[in-house]
């Protein structure tokens, strides 16, 4: 019997680009398949072409975050596909190593030396392994925000591996009774942290609160801040009032906050990228979200109600279940519950058990699209026999 006929190239390379990313053990088999495939998959022309043709990077994995009540928990990360869990760095052991923020590509990582009793920063790519160490900014704090996101002009976030980033760090002051919020932002590209700036003047109201809040904890919410443009959000409890960041113009602000029955919000891109939040009462699901009209008089405007009291598994409703997270670009959410951690697709209104049971109060995303061209198949794509 005659063999079968070959595939013509164009028509191979068409083939492969609809291998769905969120399982990229799919292109991995197919690279293993022969040699004229593997160099289809290596090549940087048919990377840019797969990234442009599926748009938004995958969830490839979770970096969840507990409540430290016993000291903080080892860090994880928890894969979303059949590609294993990527490690944390072995420069960690020894060491508490606590995830703060991830986004386009990477990973922030507080890093305590017990040793040289010295608090540094990480910013690590799991795909290629890269890591940049970099300082603690220059001032003290009490409680802290960070965000690190990609600072490449005009990039569309598909593949930022090896490209420039900022971190955004936004921290509650020791004294209170000056500057309560202040912040800095540090450039790869520069190596350096900015000079720390304040938001001054302070709403009196929620610095007579401090005091009352700081018994019960930190007042800065420790979840995830959206990233639009070049400013960043990040949310305060109690009243909800939101901080945003305006790197380009290096100055903070006050954002008015959310209804006042919204409670433990968590702030979120949306589809049309305009700041919001999504937030749980009553087991159902409330999306709001930012406009601004011809004015340029914001408000907040109530978008989406769901009902999430039949999807997610609950024993006592005053424990749960409430927003941890979410995923710009793919419309998910996350949500911790008694039974544990779960993702909500806010198209399908899908729900999906993620993660065991925990005392979850933060989850970062890990969204990338894993191709070939990294580990062990670009050595053998570069090999002398192909």
């Amino acid at each position: 019997m005659a063999p079968p006929p070959k595939l013509i190239d164009d028509v191979t390379v068409e083939v492969l680009l609809c291998l769905p990313p969120a399982e990229p053990e799919h292109l991995f088999r197919a690279a293993l398949v022969c040699k004229p495939w593997l160099r289809v998959l290596c090549d940087p022309d048919f990377r840019r072409r797969y990234r442009a043709f599926h748009g938004a990077p995958p969830l490839l994995g979770l970096i969840p975050r507990r409540q430290a009540f016993d000291g903080y928990p080892a860090p994880r990360f928890a894969s979303t596909t059949s590609m294993p869990d990527f490690p944390f760095p072995g420069a960690f052991d020894g060491h508490r190593a606590r995830p703060l923020d991830c986004r386009h590509g990477r990973v922030l990582v507080q890093v305590w030396h017990e040793r040289r009793r010295k608090l540094e920063y990480l910013v690590w790519d799991p795909i290629t392994g890269d890591r940049h160490d970099l300082p603690a900014p220059d001032f003290d704090w009490v409680i802290y925000i960070a965000a690190v996101f990609c600072a490449s002009d005009g990039c569309d976030h598909l593949d930022c591996h090896g490209g420039p980033f900022s971190v955004a760090f936004v921290a509650m002051a020791t004294d209170l009774r000056k500057d309560i919020v202040k912040a800095s932002a540090y450039s790869s590209e520069t190596g350096a942290w900015s000079a720390p700036i304040s938001l001054g003047d302070y709403a009196q109201h929620i610095r007579n609160a401090l005091y009352e809040r700081l018994r019960y904890g930190p007042f800065a919410q420790g979840r995830r801040g959206p990233v639009i443009g070049d400013q960043v959000y990040f949310a305060l409890r109690g009243g909800n009032e939101i901080i945003k960041y305006n790197l380009h113009g290096n100055c903070l602000s006050v954002i008015n906050p959310p209804p006042h029955n919204a409670y433990e919000i968590a702030l979120m891109v949306m589809e049309d990228s305009s700041l919001g939040f999504a937030h749980i009462e009553c087991c159902s699901l409330y999306l709001w979200s930012m406009k601004v009209d011809s004015q340029g008089v914001a408000e907040w405007v109530q978008r989406r109600v769901i009902k999430v009291e039949t999807l997610v598994p609950t024993v006592d409703p005053s424990q749960g279940p409430f927003v941890v997270g979410s995923a710009e670009g793919l419309g998910v959410i996350f949500i911790s519950a008694y039974a544990g951690l779960f993702t909500l697709d806010l198209k399908s209104e899908q729900m999906r058990k993620v993660d065991e049971p925990g005392d979850y109060f933060n989850v970062l995303p890990y969204l990338s699209f894993y191709t070939p061209d990294r580990g062990r198949l670009l050595s053998l794509a570069r090999a002398d026999d192909l």
